[in-house]
């Protein structure tokens, strides 16, 4: 296991990077699963341990998440790879200044991306859930392995 949690403000996209899917999608697995594509690995994430739940990371103040991860409570996993939930929030918060929240995300994958400014899948330069999946197979199946 690292030593802290990388905040995934810190892979925070370029204008380029928000204006073109293609130029988004060329980035490594790490910065797209961080910044742009962070709901797809968690609903994928949850597919496959479904004792996990979703939720959102919002910044006290705002009307939408800025980062989704899968979490039971104690253990939460992202872009990072497992982590404490309570180091995520820690992390986000001394790097983005500010109080965060996590709260369940209750709803299927095309209701949260209408609801919140995320992208479906198709909406990507491709399919992101074969990268997903992929990027899952790199880590082990428990924080405790």
């Amino acid at each position: 296991m690292r030593e802290r949690y990388t905040p995934s403000g810190v892979f925070r996209r370029t204008p380029e990077e928000r204006a073109d899917q293609e130029v988004s999608w060329n980035r490594s697995d790490q910065a797209f699963f961080a910044a742009g594509a962070c709901h797809i690995l968690a609903w994928e994430f949850v597919a496959r341990h479904p004792a996990y739940r979703l939720a959102g990371m919002w910044k006290a103040g705002d009307e939408s998440p800025s980062h989704v991860i899968a979490t039971d409570g104690t253990w939460a996993f992202d872009h990072d790879g497992w982590t404490r939930e309570v180091d995520v929030l820690a992390e986000t918060a001394a790097f983005e200044s500010g109080r965060w929240e996590l709260r369940p995300i209750p709803t299927d994958l095309a209701t949260f991306c209408a609801d919140h400014w995320h992208r479906m899948p198709h909406q990507y330069h491709q399919d992101p859930r074969p990268r997903a999946r992929a990027y899952l197979d790199r880590f082990p199946p428990s924080p405790e392995v």
